[in-house]
């Protein structure tokens, strides 16, 4: 498909006229590329935005004043269309500091319809027999200047969200879901970026898996992967990916004939990088275990009662899903079951002061989730 070219917005006077449009348009679609897999601090590389009536294209890496953009889209009463929002809301805000008054999601209005395809590209080709060019997903939206086909993908990602916006509305109205999916938008814009020293070591793939002198030569492994990436400012597979980290571990070679035998490694690995690949292999070797986590997300495991009364909670969100059409994290969240577990209310009052369910949710299954808590009793 054919679109007219979009505004390139690059400097102070073409940002400045860009957000004079957009006010006047009165709502937006926005979608952001980053250039995270290709680098440890990654960051928004482009801003993409699309009115009823016009594409931009805003490049933050020659804009250094935002603000224009982060006071409109603060605007009460305009909002803002995304797909999948979480991300973009959470970047933006960690670069920028930008607060969104309102928001509408297609990936979560799609999921709470129970569509079968919510991915963008599913749902441009559904609906408006459109093709995204995937490959261009994985390109280093860092660099400058972008090619032709990088603006004609990027155009793409938020031309069609208004008018796809406005189907899945009058579709979320007619089946009685429009409630429901506000409450999903409005927790959106509460949402907060959290700065996280490290990825978290016990949730690499195998950990549990390995004896104790094993992890503790992955922690060594995982560590040096960590400063190495933030060092040389790429994504921490590209220095060693996690299943050649676990296999090391596994094996724990002490030479360079054993360790370029394991699998998972570069082909051709250079004398130096063998070097300090044995050398902290070493290093954990000597170190001491580490500790296994106490808690579940800063709580204590959950006892046999309350793990009697969360697998019967899931078995009815199970068969809530079913009934509705969707996933089951559309219906409640592992995070909300547990929370209900732990908390085993007893009567409708008890369930609404948890303040875990929004109204619709409170609604829809709040006596069906005591019956099953009593049923678990």
């Amino acid at each position: 498909m054919s679109l007219p070219p979009p505004v390139l917005v690059a400097t102070p006077a073409e940002l400045e006229a860009a957000v004079a449009a957009m006010r006047r348009a009165g709502r937006l679609a926005l979608d952001t590329e980053s250039n995270s897999l290709y680098a440890y601090h990654y960051r928004v590389c482009l801003i993409q935005i699309s009115t009823d009536d016009e594409d931009y294209l805003i490049d933050p890496l020659a804009l250094s004043d935002l603000r224009p953009l982060g006071d409109l889209v603060a605007q009460p009463g305009l909002e803002v269309t995304m797909h999948a929002a979480e991300n973009d809301i959470l970047l933006l805000r960690r670069d920028f500091g930008w607060r969104f008054a309102a928001v509408f999601d297609t990936l979560w209005a799609a999921r709470i319809l129970g569509w079968r395809q919510v991915g963008l590209a599913a749902l441009l080709a559904d609906h408006f027999d459109v093709t995204l060019d995937k490959r261009l997903q994985r390109t280093n939206w860092g660099r400058r200047p972008l090619t032709l086909a990088q603006i004609a993908y990027a155009q793409l990602d938020t031309h069609f969200l208004l008018p796809l916006r406005d189907r899945q509305e009058a579709e979320l109205r007619a089946r009685g879901r429009w409630e429901e999916a506000q409450e999903v938008f409005a927790g959106l814009l509460t949402i907060t970026w959290e700065e996280k020293e490290r990825p978290g070591f016990w949730r690499l793939p195998g950990v549990w898996q390995l004896e104790p002198d094993q992890q503790a030569v992955l922690k060594a492994l995982f560590d040096w992967r960590e400063e190495t990436a933030a060092r040389r400012d790429v994504p921490p597979f590209k220095v060693l990916s996690n299943e050649a980290m676990v296999a090391l571990a596994r094996h724990r070679p002490t030479n360079p004939a054993a360790l370029a035998a394991i699998p998972g490694l570069p082909r051709r690995l250079s004398p130096e990088q063998a070097r300090v690949l044995l050398r902290v292999i070493e290093q954990g070797r000597r170190q001491s275990p580490p500790t296994p986590p106490e808690t579940e997300h800063g709580r204590r495991r959950p006892d046999h009662h309350t793990l009697a009364r969360f697998e019967r909670l899931r078995a009815w969100r199970l068969a809530a899903a079913e009934r509705r059409g969707v996933e089951p994290d559309v219906v409640l969240t592992n995070h909300t079951l547990m929370a209900l577990a732990r908390a085993n209310p007893a009567s409708m009052t008890e369930l609404e002061a948890t303040r875990l369910l929004s109204p619709s949710k409170l609604r829809d299954y709040g006596a069906e989730i005591l019956r099953a808590l009593r049923d678990t009793a």
